[in-house]
């Protein structure tokens, strides 16, 4: 089955592009790279020094960023996020392989929620992310339906250099698809029965069944793919262990525990993705009542994707990846109905849609208004009831608009009001997930740990180290009881080393050292506190806390402070 295209649909696709590109590529190197991101990035870079290395099961990832660092010269954080960034861009354009299946608007629509989604939009900023399983697992489904089966059967074989969100995310499928065939073989029963008591043909499906046959020799693209791609052409042969080093490092997510609790994983879907959120729950509803078999996969897919990272042990917010996925489809299947306004009650829905703007400011306002006062005081009593009572007002508001003119003036008019409130929150969300708030307004999507002065960090030692020997990159570096990842990328163009105790015949030209105190340094070094790993208080933050972070983004923050010790004959003074 074919579509047929609306006008200037290229272009709305290059512009849904292009908001992509935007979202994920500005400042994308101003955030220092986390523990998690810098160990795969400091693998990537002695790759392209041609130095040993173990490697993280990313290998895509890793084997990718080195081929950028080796063109470059070196490593930077923009050219560590770079090929996720460029993953999330593209994603944009899957909907393009999905024509048949899903209708050229509610494509489009979905092209432009994936631009904008902020937890989309901040893996995508992320090295070593789900991004690259994610997008490449989409487009495999997408050339499948177009019939393509070499060029799906080289992003399968992606697929599996994707990291350990790859087994994640096929895990949630699997199961989904199976629920589904259960339900399905019930409905088709039914209905054979129904159909055979009243003699007539069974109903057909509103989507083509998804059937694809790979030929023997699209399984030898798929095995050359994996093994060209996974060792970078037979260079670095670690690739393939690292890749099947997923599994397990996928099965231990199992035995780890995390300090994000079920509540913050949901909260997360109401807070970032309100619309998608709120249009995916009714286009399930609607699904199930009238039985398609579409809508009924992807909300089973969305719920069983939802609990999997609910009852992960080792659970974190960008896990829900997963769940965007069958979200975002259903949102942009749900809005796509509501783009049909005849010339006749144009002015009526318009009125309907200020008038559930103007409403919904009005709650919102009564809603930051409660971070300001203490939960038992008037003020605070008094500004409740006033969100309650404009959400009624809104409720009653439409039933009048239903009764006085039509439900289908209410309905229009209230989702694209909805869609204007919700929308603007979520591009709230979207710009806060991408950064460019600053690192005081912290994220549910952001990884943990951030050093937040690793940059001032740098910039120290490269200016004693000008100051000392006349370059700023010769000085060596002994990081010493230290574990971090990050440390070592701020300061990947010095010579490190990284070791549990200090020899006491050593005299390197710095040492790091956690914040306690060092009596052997004190003598010949100079010491200066640096703030590290900074971390939001998300698990002890009371309700009054959570207002004021979704209306200021304001949170209290923890973190640790280690100590740059320099030695003495480094200063000008000496």
């Amino acid at each position: 089955m074919t579509y047929r295209r609306f006008k200037h649909e290229a272009l709305l696709y290059i512009l849904a592009f292009l908001v992509a590109l935007g979202m994920r590529f500005i400042q994308l190197g101003a955030m220092p790279l986390t523990d998690a991101e810098a160990a795969p990035a400091l693998q990537a870079l002695r790759i392209s020094q041609s130095a040993p290395t173990s490697l993280d099961p990313h290998p895509f990832y890793i084997l990718s960023t080195s081929l950028a660092f080796l063109l470059y010269g070196g490593g930077t954080n923009f050219l560590a996020r770079f090929f996720p960034a460029l993953a999330g861009s593209f994603l944009v354009l899957a909907p393009l392989l999905f024509g048949g299946r899903i209708k050229p608007r509610p494509a489009l629509l979905l092209a432009f929620f994936i631009a904008l989604d902020p937890g989309l939009i901040a893996i995508s900023r992320q090295a070593a992310s789900p991004i690259f399983a994610i997008t490449f697992f989409v487009f495999t489904l997408g050339f499948l339906n177009r019939n393509n089966s070499s060029l799906a059967a080289f992003f399968a074989a992606l697929i599996l250099l994707s990291g350990p969100s790859t087994w994640l995310g096929l895990l949630g499928l699997g199961i989904a698809w199976a629920i589904s065939q259960m339900f399905n073989r019930r409905t088709s029963s039914s209905a054979e029965e129904v159909s055979s008591v009243e003699g007539q043909a069974p109903a057909e499906s509103d989507a083509q069944p998804f059937t694809f046959k790979i030929e023997p020799a699209k399984w030898t693209l798929f095995a050359v793919s994996f093994l060209a791609v996974g060792t970078l052409f037979l260079t670095v042969p670690d690739g393939i262990g690292a890749a099947f080093a997923s599994i397990p490092a996928f099965a231990g997510k199992w035995v780890q525990l995390s300090n994000v609790t079920p509540l913050i994983v949901v909260l997360s879907l109401v807070i970032y993705q309100p619309l998608a959120l709120l249009l995916a729950v009714v286009a399930s509803l609607r699904g199930w009542v009238k039985g398609s078999p579409r809508i009924m996969f992807l909300s089973v897919w969305l719920l069983v994707s939802l609990l999997i990272v609910v009852f992960m042990p080792s659970r974190q917010v960008s896990d829900l990846v997963w769940t965007l996925i069958p979200m975002l489809i259903l949102a942009a299947l749900e809005f796509a109905r509501h783009f049909n306004v005849y010339a006749d009650e144009r002015r009526e829905v318009l009125g309907v849609i200020f008038l559930t703007v103007f409403i919904w400011v009005f709650a919102w306002l009564g809603f930051a208004g409660l971070t300001w006062f203490p939960p038992e005081s008037r003020e605070y009593l008094i500004r409740f009831w006033m969100l309650i009572g404009a959400l009624v007002l809104l409720v009653l508001s439409l039933l009048l608009v239903a009764a006085g003119w039509s439900v289908r003036t209410a309905r229009i008019g209230s989702v694209w009001g909805l869609a204007i409130a919700l929308g603007s929150l979520g591009l709230g969300g979207a710009l806060g997930s991408a950064g460019m708030r600053g690192m005081n307004a912290p994220e549910l999507w952001w990884q943990t740990s951030i050093p937040v002065q690793a940059e001032l960090l740098r910039a120290s030692v490269d200016q004693l180290s000008e100051f000392g020997t006349g370059d700023d990159n010769t000085s060596e570096v002994v990081i010493v009881g230290l574990k971090s990842p990050a440390l070592e990328w701020a300061l990947r163009d010095h010579p490190i080393e990284v070791v549990e105790t200090l020899s006491t015949t050593s005299a390197p030209d710095f040492v790091v050292t956690p914040f306690e105190m060092d009596p052997a340094l004190e003598s010949a070094y100079r010491g200066q506190d640096f703030s590290w790993n900074q971390n939001a208080m998300w698990d002890t933050a009371n309700t009054s806390v959570w207002f004021r972070w979704v209306t200021l983004r304001e949170m209290p923050q923890a973190g640790d402070t280690i100590i740059l010790w320099a030695r003495d004959d480094l200063f000008l003074d000496n």
